[in-house]
């Protein structure tokens, strides 16, 4: 009863905004789909299983993640899907389910077009990694070519990329072995030392020896939530700059405060210049992380506020994005929940303190129906300003879907938000919403421009369901400037680095390399600044990982150009902030 009256309330004190932000004029929705669905026509055939055997174990309703990325450095994003499998994993007599690594051919052949590479890759060697989670992606070793991480359900495993066109499970001679119930992961620098460190989110403490089935209001066998079981804190790995990984959990502080984590993401969130990290609790209030240059960590979420939304309330957080949605110049956090809650829009100062503006955003009341898992800020039409896309699916079954005979009852639509750039955001709705319009239980997303043209496309993997591949069909009508930071040799992915994008109408573009953030999933580490319909770049500054600031002119709309550390001219370091 009191959601339901939170919701009212809502609704209407959002009412009068929306009417003021309509007189603004928003742009008119598409007639066509924004994003059309191609998976099947690009060769990609991939199918999670969940396991799911009637015994409503809450381990099957919550994956899975993918990654893009570009394993064989030829200028394309690739693909690398999840696994699930059987329940228990490992069980006698079960059929093994191996994740999936998919080549794109575009280099090749000049056209978007994937293979499955699985078996030539040496991923289906490998065999069942274990009921598997979500992916990162980083270069652990500084050898050029880009590594994966692995999290799972009782155990995570390190994927070393031989730049051979395949991988070795490395676990057990590079580390990061995490026996837990591990989700997302992020690769950062946190002491700024060259190397990828790594920020391993782990759940609930959960047995399946031990399981005892929950039931809904209705008395019927349903998921149970993560308050049934005790949280568990998060793993962090230090690179010791030979591309083994030690645990130092404890010493840095991260161990210290169990949280039930789903959602991860690397970022300066306090502008000083060393990356915090960012993790999304289930039920149970979120962690702001603020690195302390001396290899330690403390949790200033409560203070920042960002703990719990403006009501006061933990809510279910899951996916997680992080940019620059008001156009201030600072990251803001975007936090997928449960439904009757509401999606979370936090806007940040650039120093570390946040306020709730998910009313104000306009973001809140369409969102209250949907439980929604993988997100990230997408500039769909390449206007500059970060819209959102989400993907949804409950983790409590929907009686119309038990009563139609739906062996997963959890299905919804997914919704994609327009912002205006007025500090609220519009709903997309109708034909321009295309492929999802249509309801599946989607988990993890990824972003990033897997044809090469200048707009970023999506990934989306769905529970005990098909992949999806949504392209982009409006974006490359704007211009657009695509930037790789790379640095070091042989040349690397530059995590972490900030880019602020100067135009020559004034407007200053501030956007971030990574790829953590959404939900259990890896994205394209490429940054894409939309530039509008007539927008130019008159320079861009950028500030690497290690604190070095420099400056690049001349660089050319309509194409991707690389950045590398060391090579442009040098800028003084920012006041008040370390060399």
């Amino acid at each position: 009863m009191a959601r339901a009256v939170a919701f009212l309330l809502l609704t209407l004190a959002a009412a009068p905004a929306a009417t003021a932000a309509t007189a603004k004029g928003p742009p008119a929705e598409p007639a066509e789909p924004i994003f059309a669905e191609r998976a099947a026509a690009l060769g990609l055939d991939f199918v999670h299983v969940n396991g799911m055997s009637g015994k409503d174990y809450i381990l099957e309703d919550m994956g899975p993640g993918v990654a893009l990325l570009d394993y064989d450095n030829d200028g394309d994003l690739d693909l690398y899907v999840v696994q699930s499998g059987p329940l228990p994993p490992h069980a006698a007599g079960a059929r093994p389910a191996t994740d999936h690594l998919y080549r794109n051919d575009l280099a090749e052949t000049g056209k978007l077009h994937f293979t499955d590479v699985t078996v030539a890759a040496g991923i289906a060697a490998m065999g069942s990694l274990g009921y598997g989670q979500g992916v990162a992606t980083g270069d652990v070793n500084n050898d050029g070519w880009v590594d994966i991480y692995r999290t799972g359900f009782g155990e995570a495993h390190l994927l070393l990329n031989t730049g051979k066109g395949t991988f070795v499970d490395a676990t057990a001679r590079a580390g990061g072995a995490d026996p837990r119930w591990s989700t997302s992961a992020a690769f950062l620098d946190y002491d700024r030392d060259g190397w990828l460190d790594l920020f391993v989110a782990n759940y609930v403490d959960f047995d399946l020896a031990k399981f005892e089935p929950c039931r809904s209001s209705a008395g019927v066998s349903d998921y149970c939530g993560p308050l049934a079981y005790k949280p568990v804190p998060a793993k962090l790995f230090h690179n010791r700059g030979d591309g083994t990984l030690e645990d130092v959990s404890e010493r840095a502080g991260v161990g210290k405060r169990p949280g039930n984590g789903l959602g991860a993401i690397a970022d300066d969130l306090d502008g000083d210049g060393w990356v915090d990290l960012y993790v999304a609790n289930d039920e149970v209030p979120n962690h702001l992380w603020i690195n302390r240059r001396d290899g330690t960590f403390v949790d200033q979420a409560v203070e920042a506020g960002c703990a719990v939304n403006a009501e006061g309330h933990a809510t279910s957080s899951m996916g997680l994005a992080a940019a620059d949605f008001d156009g201030d110049g600072h990251d803001d956090l975007f936090i997928t929940n449960l439904t009757d809650e509401t999606n979370t829009l936090f806007l940040g100062d650039g120093r570390g303190n946040f306020a709730d503006r998910t009313l104000a955003s306009g973001l809140g009341p369409p969102s209250y129906p949907f439980t929604s898992f993988g997100t990230l800020d997408v500039d769909y039409d390449n206007d500059g300003w970060p819209d959102l896309l989400v993907v949804s699916g409950t983790v409590k079954k929907i009686a119309a879907q038990v009563k139609a005979g739906d062996p997963l009852p959890l299905r919804q639509r997914g919704q994609l938000f327009h912002n205006l750039g007025n500090g609220r955001f519009a709903e997309v709705t109708g034909p321009a919403l295309g492929p999802l319009q249509r309801e599946e239980v989607r988990r993890g997303a990824a972003f990033g421009d897997l044809d090469n043209d200048g707009d970023t496309d999506a990934v989306v993997a769905s529970n005990n369901g098909r992949l999806e591949v949504l392209v982009n069909q409006v974006g490359q009508r704007n211009r657009w400037l695509g930037l790789r930071l790379t640095g070091g040799t042989p040349p690397r992915d530059m995590l972490g680095a900030r880019v602020e994008a100067s135009l020559a109408d004034g407007r200053v573009l501030v956007r971030h390399a990574h790829t953590d953030g959404s939900y259990l999933s890896a994205n394209d580490p490429r940054v894409l600044f939309g530039l509008g319909p007539a927008g130019s770049v008159r320079e861009v500054r950028v500030t690497w990982p290690d604190g070095r600031r420099e400056r690049f002119a001349g660089l050319a709309a309509g194409r991707y150009s690389t950045l590398h550390e060391g090579t442009g001219a040098p800028l003084p370091p920012l006041p008040g902030k370390p060399k």
